[in-house]
């Protein structure tokens, strides 16, 4: 039972909190559609055909395709994608087109990628996940719960 015990608590100080995680990006057309409703109700007195002719005549906007460099900005620690391997890198700077960056756990590396090979819809920025910590939580209280029973007992 020892052993059980001692294997949850090791495996519970190896367990992080933080994970890599896509940033979605705000979606205008949803936000211009939730505004042309606002507007609609409170113009509900208003003529619905000069309403529908407005609504027609303006088509919804493409989101435009996010700029690599903007998302990886100098000292992000970020997951990207790059020709199909996945790296996890501190960004150190952008030399004209090129990423300049150094693994994770390596400060010495020195990595360089350019633009246009690093997808840009699978970059993951490193976050705290709350409902992880919440687990863990969860589990140390139990385990501590736990160990009081078993001294007690």
């Amino acid at each position: 039972m020892r052993k059980n015990l001692y294997f949850i608590i090791i495996l519970c100080s190896l367990t992080s909190c933080y994970t890599y995680q896509v940033k979605k990006p705000a979606d205008p057309a949803a936000n211009d559609k939730q505004s042309k409703k606002n507007t609609a109700m409170a113009n509900n007195t208003a003529n619905p055909m000069k309403n529908a002719a407005a609504e027609s005549q303006n088509p919804q906007p493409m989101p435009a395709p996010a700029n690599v460099q903007e998302k990886l900005a100098a000292g992000k620690n970020v997951k990207i994608d790059v020709d199909g391997r996945s790296y996890k890198v501190i960004v150190d700077k952008w030399e004209s087109d090129s990423l300049v960056a150094h693994p994770v756990h390596n400060p010495k590396k020195i990595l360089k990628f350019h633009k246009n090979q690093i997808n840009g819809e699978k970059i993951a920025e490193k976050r705290f996940s709350q409902p992880i910590a919440d687990i863990i939580t969860v589990v140390a209280y139990a385990a501590i719960g736990v160990g009081i029973y078993l001294l007690v007992r």
